[in-house]
């Protein structure tokens, strides 16, 4: 299963819509756009700065404790802690200098994580967070994300138009957890000594010539057959736009599921920005 081509869009209007209720956008404390990191980061540095003082003014400190001072060695420790933060989580698209970014401060996070915990109607924000990836999955698990229809889009490369048109090999299907020394049989009248990998090698080569003898002769039922005995572990790609509040709704339903590609999904959930402060935010307890 492959994520590739991932890009996440429209942070800017949903956090200004966020803001939209009780018409506070002048208490944003974020930074959305273009930024040419190697000349004009100054706006980024704005926004950690203010995640490092909003950490030191909610630090409560010991009995004789010193507070941290501005400029000091401590200060620029815990603003470089909240600039790998941010570079690791606010980064949508990424040029050789320019790059868009969403860099998130702290009231507008602790705004957006109250809306999130408030429920349904609260976290409407999430829905205005755009996502578009191409997914490279087996047939089984396109069956099964389906059932999300509502706020989902997706196109498909066409197995009715390509399958015919290059080799039929292993890397065509699902085999990332394949256990290649596994018997098919143990016990008589079938031959007790056959391997999983020796099946498969006999069905893809099947499955290869049934190809071949359709673009040699161009006997459509070559092809039917083909499409017949095609199992549900062959890969398609689709690309696929969402949004937020989908994802969470499908980490919430998924995270345990016995499907090793819905772990792999929910892992790649938690990678987008801010994934794990917006969109599985309280799903792990």
């Amino acid at each position: 299963m492959k994520f590739t081509n991932t890009v996440v869009m429209n942070f800017r209007g949903a956090f200004r819509g966020l803001r939209n209720p009780l018409e506070s956008w002048d208490k944003s404390d974020s930074y959305f756009g273009l930024v040419n990191m190697e000349y004009d980061d100054y706006c980024i540095d704005d926004v950690i700065t203010s995640w490092v003082n909003n950490k030191l003014s909610h630090t409560e400190l010991r009995p004789g404790q010193e507070p941290i001072e501005e400029d000091s060695k401590e200060w620029y420790d815990l603003w470089d802690e909240y600039w790998e933060w941010w570079y690791d989580q606010g980064i949508l698209r990424r040029g050789e200098d320019i790059v868009d970014v969403a860099c998130l401060g702290p009231k507008d996070l602790e705004l957006a994580q109250r809306m999130i915990r408030a429920g349904n109607s609260d976290r409407k924000f999430l829905r205005q967070i755009m996502v578009s990836v191409d997914i490279t999955a087996p047939l089984y698990f396109w069956k099964e994300f389906d059932t999300y229809k509502v706020g989902t889009v997706a196109n498909s490369t066409s197995t009715m138009h390509k399958l015919s048109s290059t080799p039929i090999t292993k890397e065509c299907f699902e085999m990332n957890d394949f256990d290649e020394d596994m018997m098919m049989y143990e016990n008589d009248p079938y031959t007790p000594d056959t391997y999983m990998s020796e099946f498969w090698d006999m069905f893809i080569n099947d499955l290869e010539h049934l190809r071949e003898k359709y673009n040699e002769t161009k006997d459509k039922r070559y092809w039917k057959e083909l499409i017949r005995l095609l199992p549900e572990s062959w890969l398609q790609t689709r690309t696929v736009t969402l949004n937020y509040e989908i994802l969470r709704n499908i980490y919430s339903q998924r995270k345990n599921h016995r499907l090793t590609e819905w772990h792999q999904f929910c892992d790649w959930i938690k990678t987008l920005p801010y994934g794990q402060e917006l969109i599985t935010l309280g799903l792990d307890k």
